[in-house]
C-alpha cells in the first residue's frame, strides 16, 4: 500500500530532526532520538470510544484545543519523545526531579567523566534576587565577572587534573569522580510521554525557572515539539504557556474593582492604591504577601491596574 503524502512528509520531518544536535549553553545540546505518534495520535486516543465518525463533528485542531483547555491529559500520554541530552550536572539535578520519564544516564562508574564543564561568560554572572531566595535578578559588573570567570576556569582545570591523577594512580572511577564540579557535563537518554513533557516545559520555560534549564526547555519546545506536534504546541501556548490562572480570590478582587468603578463612574486601569483597597481581607494585615503580589501582576498584565515599579508590597 502506497504511503500518503502526509505520511511521507512526516517521515521526512522526523528524519530531518533525528540526531540533529541543537546547541544549548556553551557545550550542551539536545537532539531527537525517536518519536512515537503525532497530533493524530492524540486525536485517535480521544476518539477511541466513539470511532472515526466523530471527526464529522469535531476536527483535529478543535478537539486537541478542547482537550488542552479542559485538562484531559490521557490522550496526550499516547505520544512519546526520546531525546539525547548533554547537560551540566547541576542543571540535570533539577531536570531529574521530573520523575515521569524513563532515563538512562552516562555512568562515571564505568566510563571516564566527560571532559567538559559549563563555563560562565563574564557578562552572565547573575545577582541574587532580593525578593526570591531561589531566584536571580540582574548581572554583576563585567569587571567583577571577568575575575569570576577566570577563577572558574582555574577551578575546573584543577579539579580535572586531580581527577585524572587519581585515575592514573589506579583509584576506582566511582571514587575518583567525587570531587568533580557540578558544572561537569553529563549525557542521558530521556524518554517521556507528551503530557508529562508539556508539564515539564510549562514549568521550566517559565520566567521563574533557572536560566540554564530554561534554555534547555525552550530549545526542546521550540525546536523539537513544535514541528512534531504543531496543533498540540499551538494549544499548549494558548492554554498553558501564555495563559493565566485566576484563583477565587483573584476573581473577587476584580469583581470588587469593577463594582466600585461602576458606582463611581470610573474605568480601568485602576491605581495600585485602588487595588490595595479591593484586596482580599486575608492579605490586608500582611506587610509582605506573595499571593497579593502575584494577583497584582496578573491584573497589571490584563491592563486592569497601572504598571508601576514600586507597585509590589
Amino acid at each position: 500500500m502506497a504511503e500518503s503524502g502526509s505520511d511521507t512528509g512526516r517521515q521526512q520531518l522526523v528524519e530531518s530532526l533525528r540526531w540533529k544536535k541543537f546547541p544549548v549553553l556553551d557545550d550542551g545540546f539536545v537532539c531527537l532520538v525517536d518519536v512515537m505518534g503525532d497530533d493524530g495520535s492524540v486525536v485517535q486516543a480521544a476518539r477511541v470510544s466513539y470511532g472515526a465518525g466523530t471527526k464529522k463533528v469535531s476536527d483535529d485542531r478543535t478537539l486537541i484545543r478542547y482537550l488542552m483547555r479542559h485538562r484531559h491529559t490521557t490522550p496526550f500520554e499516547m505520544a512519546e519523545i526520546k531525546l539525547l541530552v548533554r547537560v551540566p550536572m547541576d542543571t540535570w539535578r533539577q531536570w531529574i526531579r521530573h520523575r515521569t520519564a524513563n532515563v538512562n544516564e552516562y555512568s562515571t562508574r564505568y566510563s571516564i567523566a566527560i571532559d567538559a564543564a559549563q563555563r560562565t561568560p563574564p557578562d552572565r554572572w547573575r545577582k541574587q534576587s532580593r525578593s526570591n531566595r531561589q531566584g536571580s535578578e540582574g548581572f554583576l559588573p563585567s569587571e567583577l565577572g571577568r575575575q569570576l570567570s577566570e577563577e572558574e576556569a582555574e577551578l575546573h582545570e584543577h579539579a580535572r587534573r586531580v581527577y585524572e591523577h587519581r585515575l592514573e594512580l589506579g583509584v576506582a572511577r566511582e571514587q575518583a569522580r567525587k570531587d568533580l564540579p557540578l558544572s561537569t557535563y553529563t549525557e542521558a537518554y530521556w524518554k517521556i510521554d507528551l503530557h508529562n513533557l508539556l508539564h515539564f516545559l510549562s514549568l521550566r520555560m517559565d520566567e521563574h525557572a533557572q536560566q540554564e534549564i530554561r534554555e534547555y526547555a525552550t530549545t526542546i519546545g521550540e525546536q523539537i515539539v513544535r514541528p512534531l506536534f504543531p496543533l498540540v504546541w499551538e494549544a499548549f501556548l494558548d492554554y498553558r504557556r501564555n495563559a493565566m490562572f485566576l484563583s477565587r480570590l483573584d476573581c473577587e478582587v476584580i469583581r470588587r474593582l469593577m463594582d466600585r468603578a461602576a458606582v463611581q463612574g470610573q474605568a480601568p486601569p485602576f491605581t495600585v492604591e485602588q487595588f490595595l483597597a479591593a484586596q482580599d481581607p486575608s492579605w490586608a494585615s500582611l506587610e509582605r504577601c506573595r499571593e497579593r503580589d502575584e494577583c497584582l501582576r496578573k491584573l497589571q498584565r490584563l491592563g486592569l491596574v497601572v504598571e508601576t515599579s514600586s507597585s509590589e508590597g
